[in-house]
């Protein structure tokens, strides 16, 4: 990663944790306040772009999750059976597809 992407990354996080909006302008402005001065334009407003709308300490919370969320598991006397009942239900899908994907009319050798 170059300094001047860097640079541009920390300067929408101090943006983030200060609750501003992630702007080009508020970006180069923060920048220059540093001292970076080696970052072209380009870098604040690909920035911004890609930052608009999103709530960056949320994404910073979920780096880690790849797809969905988890569900969490329930607690008591039903909190084993939820979870078990869940698996055999994702198990058949699973198999019909794999089942599907073979019954394609030819075989290897054909």
């Amino acid at each position: 990663m170059s300094n001047a992407e860097l640079a541009t990354s920390y300067a929408a996080l101090i943006l983030a944790d200060d609750a501003v909006d992630i702007t080009a302008d508020k970006l180069q402005t923060l920048l220059k306040a540093a001292g970076v001065d080696d970052v072209e334009p380009i870098w604040t407003s690909l920035f911004a772009k890609a930052l608009e709308g999103k709530d960056v300490k949320d994404l910073l919370l979920n780096v880690g999750s790849g797809g969905g969320a988890a569900a969490a598991p329930a607690t008591g006397a039903a909190g084993g059976a939820a979870p078990a009942e869940a698996a055999k239900e994702e198990a058949p899908k699973e198999e019909e597809k794999e089942e599907s994907d073979e019954d394609m009319g030819f075989g290897l050798f054909d």
